[in-house]
C-alpha cells in the first residue's frame, strides 16, 4: 500500500521554521533540492516581512508544510484556494467540506483547524474583559474573524456589564444558509443570569450581503423591547458579511 501524505512514519514533523532539515519523501528519499530551495525561501521571506509578504497561496504552503514534511505541497495549496477562494475561507471552511479536496489528510485537517482557532482565540483576547465602545474596531474585526466566512448563519450575543466591559461571548443559535431562529426570552434570560447591564446581538449572512432581512428588523424590535422591560440596554445589532458589516445603529433601524 502506497502511503498517503499524512501516513505516519515513526518520526516527528519537521519543526515549521526548521533550520537546516533535509525533508524526506515517502519512501525515505530527500526532497528535491528545489522544493527544499522553495521552503526555504518562502520561511525566509516570511521571518523578514511577516504575513504581508506573501500571498494566499504562499502564506498557504507555510502552513501544510509542517503537516506534510515530506511532500511537494503546492498542489493541495492551490486545490484548497480554487475550492475555497481565500486563505481565511479555507481556514474557515467546514471540516467535511475540507476533506472532501484530495490530498487532504488527517494531519492537514488538524493544522488548519489549530490555525484557525489559534486567530479566533488571539482575536478574542483582544476584545474580552475590555470596554466596547472605545474598542469598537477590534470588536468588529473579531466578529469579521469568527463569522465571515461560515456557510451557515449563527447568533451570538456579547454580554456587557454596566461599564460595557464584555463580559462573555455566547452562541445562541446555529441555522441554516439563509435562517437562524432567535428567541427573545431566552436572550434576556441569560443576560439576567449573567447579570448585563447590556447587550450586542450579531449574526451572519452566509450570502456575502449584510443589508438587513424584516425577519433581521422584526427580530431586533423583540429583542430591544424585551430588553426595555427588564431594564437592559440593547446597543446594537451587527450583521455580517463575506466583506462587509453593517450596524442597526449605524443605520438607523436602532
Amino acid at each position: 500500500m502506497c502511503p498517503g501524505p499524512d501516513t505516519d512514519f515513526g518520526e516527528p514533523p519537521l519543526p515549521l521554521f526548521a533550520v537546516g532539515a533535509a525533508p524526506v519523501q515517502a519512501g525515505g528519499s530527500r526532497l528535491p533540492s528545489y522544493i527544499r530551495d522553495h521552503r526555504k525561501r518562502l520561511r525566509d521571506r516570511f521571518m523578514q516581512g511577516g504575513a504581508a509578504a506573501l500571498p494566499d497561496y504562499e502564506l498557504l504552503e507555510l502552513v501544510l508544510f509542517r503537516a506534510m514534511p515530506r511532500q511537494d505541497v503546492k498542489p493541495l495549496a492551490r486545490a484548497l484556494l480554487d475550492r475555497f477562494g481565500d486563505f481565511n475561507g479555507v481556514l474557515s471552511a467546514p471540516a467535511p467540506r475540507l476533506e472532501e479536496v484530495p490530498g487532504l489528510g488527517p494531519a492537514v485537517l488538524v493544522e488548519l483547524k489549530l490555525v484557525e482557532a489559534a486567530a479566533h482565540r488571539l482575536a478574542r483576547s483582544w476584545v474580552m474583559q475590555r470596554p466596547v465602545i472605545s474598542g469598537w474596531d477590534a470588536l468588529i474585526d473579531y466578529c469579521r474573524a469568527a463569522m465571515a466566512h461560515r456557510e451557515t448563519e449563527q447568533f451570538r450575543i456579547l454580554f456587557l456589564d454596566r461599564k460595557n466591559v464584555l463580559i462573555a461571548d455566547e452562541e445562541q443559535a446555529r441555522g441554516t444558509v439563509d435562517h437562524v431562529p432567535v428567541y427573545p426570552r431566552e436572550v434576556v434570560k441569560r443576560a439576567l443570569e449573567l447579570n448585563a447591564s447590556a447587550l450586542i446581538l450579531v449574526h451572519n449572512h452566509p450570502s456575502g450581503d449584510p443589508t438587513p432581512s424584516q425577519a433581521d428588523i422584526a427580530v431586533t424590535g423583540q429583542v430591544r423591547d424585551a430588553c426595555g422591560v427588564l431594564a437592559l440596554t440593547l446597543h446594537d445589532h451587527i450583521i455580517v458579511g463575506r466583506a462587509d458589516v453593517l450596524s442597526f445603529r449605524a443605520e438607523g433601524y436602532l
